[in-house]
């Protein structure tokens, strides 16, 4: 027990140089707790380039949340969703008193009567109404006019049956003309329509009614129809009148609707080509 006493025993100095470190931690403390160190100078702000700091802090906020926004796409109205609907801000009220129009078989045709029916409020339909694509109703085919003058007794042939070189004895027809005529007639299947010729690139409408005094479709072509629930998109892809954009919502269409029942549901495609309905859907069915 001796043994440990000498590890316990401080001289008068080191007694003294304890003291002194206790009081001076002590003095710390006192320090520490009862001065206030806080500088009293205010710093000078400068709010000009505060400001200007702001200023670009907003417009690129501004950036973000127009990109940040869900585009919206020229649509018609008549047949507007109900999601699509609470996109634009419409009430349940509102989009009811239009569906409840559709239900009479009946169609909005213009802005002032879609706000007729719904009741929504002017400010709405201006922002809305520049979104609005109503479908040309009074489309006119561009099917030649009949001459008026007794038509000679000629030897008609049938335009899906024509060769290169009988095209080329209309006037106004080369070879590059009767090529691209027959070319286009392969590509659909075989001409349907007589006015589906106006779309042969680089035929002029006074050449197409020569064509049309000397041949006429005599024999419709054969069209075997796909199944759109069923067709693949390359499939409906390379079908006439139909681009890569149109097959795109033909399949969000049917991803909505599971299985399209009727051919005439292509119409409530937003953005299908309504003047183009007769065409295409000689190429597609519901089977």
């Amino acid at each position: 027990m001796n043994n440990f006493k000498p590890h316990f025993a401080f001289n008068k100095q080191q007694r003294n140089g304890v003291l002194f470190l206790l009081l001076f931690i002590a003095v710390l403390q006192a320090i520490y707790f009862f001065i206030d160190f806080s500088s009293e100078e205010k710093r000078e702000i400068d709010t000009e380039e505060i400001a200007l700091f702001k200023k670009e802090f907003d417009s690129l906020q501004k950036i973000e949340l127009n990109n940040s926004k869900q585009k919206i796409f020229p649509f018609n109205p008549n047949y507007l969703s109900d999601f699509k609907a609470y996109q634009l801000g419409l009430s349940i009220s509102e989009i009811d008193r239009l569906l409840k129009f559709r239900s009479r078989g009946k169609y909005v045709n213009s802005s002032v009567e879609f706000q007729n029916v719904t009741k929504v409020s002017d400010s709405l339909l201006n922002v809305i109404q520049p979104l609005f694509k109503f479908p040309n109703r009074n489309f006119i085919s561009k099917s030649p006019k009949k001459p008026e003058v007794p038509r000679p007794i000629l030897n008609i042939k049938d335009l899906n049956k024509a060769t290169s070189e009988e095209l080329q004895q209309v006037k106004g027809v080369g070879v590059k003309l009767a090529e691209r005529i027959i070319k286009y007639r392969n590509s659909l299947n075989g001409y349907y329509f007589s006015d589906q010729l106006f779309e042969v690139y680089g035929l002029q409408k006074d050449v197409v009614n020569q064509i049309l005094y000397h041949f006429e479709i005599k024999e419709k072509p054969t069209i075997n129809r796909l199944n759109i629930n069923t067709a693949t998109f390359k499939e409906i892809l390379a079908l006439p009148y139909i681009d890569y954009e149109l097959t795109k919502r033909i399949f969000n269409y049917k991803n909505e609707v599971v299985e399209i029942q009727s051919i005439e549901e292509l119409k409530k495609i937003e953005g299908f080509p309504l003047e183009k309905f007769n065409r295409i859907t000689l190429y597609l069915a519901v089977n």
